[in-house]
């Protein structure tokens, strides 16, 4: 599968390599960004009790 996406990038070995990091650094800020805190608002993280 990552063979198929790896050909489906335009342009040189180089290009593609900024095109990959480009798009991993664009999904993991909009985690950060929006995701993480929606799932943080949805988990109730009050209720945590921990026996030692």
């Amino acid at each position: 599968m990552y063979a198929a996406l790896w050909r489906a990038l335009p342009g040189p070995v180089w290009f593609r390599i900024l095109l990959v990091i480009a798009l991993v650094a664009g999904i993991l800020f909009s985690l950060v960004t929006w995701v993480f805190p929606w799932v943080d608002s949805l988990v109730n993280n009050q209720e945590v009790t921990v026996q030692v």
